[in-house]
């Protein structure tokens, strides 16, 4: 039986929802691995979040992004299948495991929640703004890429193993664009990506900024679309890469400490 690996990145966390919300993904999807990468805690935040018990967690004192917390988790899960969930629990578990599910029973290599699928259910909207910058950048990464999915930025995916171990090296984004570029490299690499619907609530407190984030997920976007063209050999865009990068995978090791516990 294939095994699963569940990462859940964190940047100040509510406590009680965070723990609430790992009882819940031990309960229904029984990963083999949980972890937590919280990023910059307040002072004697740690001690406070008293995580349940088989539940990792790794600390790095600054905020290292959304996108470097769930590449650390995934480098320190040795499981069949990894998946991550945001921290707000937005993605109830039984969708999370919807998501996994459908890389467990071998349908795909990288499962993408959605909550702007037509059979989603969307039980708590976000603000208007919000909400119309999220359906906008979604229109135009379709244009973009050559996965062509409703929503690319929902917090829950799947994916194996290989896919992974394909994909890791191509992912430079330590941001909220991480999952943009995630999907494009995967579409360039020709794994079979699969859009799942996802039940999902907005929930109060997100440190996504709309204006910021949206302008930086914007250039990720464009960028995440010229490194896929790269690994197509597409000689335009070779012609024009100038970028001296380092992959996330690459990058100088960092002060989370693995075998820290917060509890």
């Amino acid at each position: 039986m294939p095994t699963v690996g569940v990462v859940v990145p964190a940047y100040d966390p509510e406590p009680e929802r965070l723990r609430g919300y790992l009882r819940d993904l031990r309960a229904v999807l029984d990963p083999a691995e949980l972890r937590v990468e919280l990023d910059a805690p307040a002072p004697g935040q740690p001690a406070s979040l008293d995580l349940p018990d088989g539940v990792e967690c790794a600390v790095s004192s600054r905020r290292r992004g959304k996108g470097a917390a769930v590449t650390a988790g995934f480098e320190a899960l040795s499981t069949d299948v990894l998946a991550f969930a945001d921290a707000d629990g937005a993605t109830p578990a039984d969708s999370l495991d919807d998501v996994v599910s459908t890389v467990l029973e071998g349908e795909t290599d990288l499962a993408v929640g959605s909550r702007r699928h037509p059979n989603a259910d969307v039980r708590s909207h976000q603000t208007f703004a919000r909400r119309f910058l999220g359906d906008g950048y979604a229109w135009v990464a379709r244009r973009l890429l050559e996965a062509d999915l409703y929503d690319y930025q929902c917090g829950a995916k799947a994916t194996t193993a290989d896919a992974w171990d394909a994909v890791r090296g191509h992912l430079y984004e330590p941001g909220f664009a991480w999952d943009i570029e995630l999907v494009a490299v995967a579409a360039a690499l020709e794994f079979g990506i699969t859009e799942v619907p996802v039940t999902w609530e907005d929930q109060p407190g997100s440190t996504v900024s709309p204006v910021r984030d949206t302008l930086d997920m914007g250039r990720g976007l464009l960028v995440a679309r010229h490194r896929a063209r790269l690994i197509r050999n597409d000689r335009l865009h070779r012609l024009f890469d100038r970028e001296d990068a380092t992959a996330l995978v690459e990058g100088p090791d960092e002060d989370p400490e693995p075998g820290s516990d917060p509890r």
